[in-house]
């Protein structure tokens, strides 16, 4: 069993072979300059990589670099074995990446809370208190009070 930082260093540089062999190497047009590798995972045993990636663009753009790292993935990995020196190359797993439509759903809500806010704003403008302005008793007002 690898230690944790080797795994580390080993996906950092799967992380980068990766994002230069699909800026320069690979001609497939759905992976063009759209696709960003976000992250990159390894198992303990350096059996596996999970890479992470985004895609600028509509769900048909995304569809379309899936499939399109799909068909690369052989010529990938051969180039991360070249590269990494290792007994066993990595297989490679491309996850599309969720942050940034978790991003998305967050800024969506946060408008929400914000327009709620505002209205709220609104709705107390113009409001006075539903008492007196001060609801705490004095001193003096216990007396008040007993003459009564």
């Amino acid at each position: 069993m690898a230690d944790n930082a080797r795994a580390k260093r080993l996906a950092d540089l799967i992380r980068e072979v990766v994002a230069q062999k699909l800026q320069r190497g690979i001609k497939d047009p759905r992976l063009g300059s759209h696709v960003t590798i976000t992250d990159t995972r390894v198992t303990g045993d350096l059996r596996e990589a999970t890479i992470f990636y985004t895609v600028y663009g509509d769900d048909e753009e995304r569809a379309a670099a899936a499939a399109g790292l799909e068909s690369a993935k052989g010529i990938l990995r051969s180039e991360v074995g070249r590269a990494a020196g290792v007994k066993f190359t990595p297989t490679l797993a491309f996850v599309a990446d969720a942050l940034p439509d978790n991003a998305r759903t967050i800024e969506d809500l946060l408008d929400k809370a914000r327009m709620s806010d505002e209205k709220v704003r609104e709705a107390s403008a113009g409001a006075g208190y539903a008492g007196e302005a001060d609801p705490y008793r004095k001193p003096g007002d216990d007396e008040d009070d007993a003459a009564e």
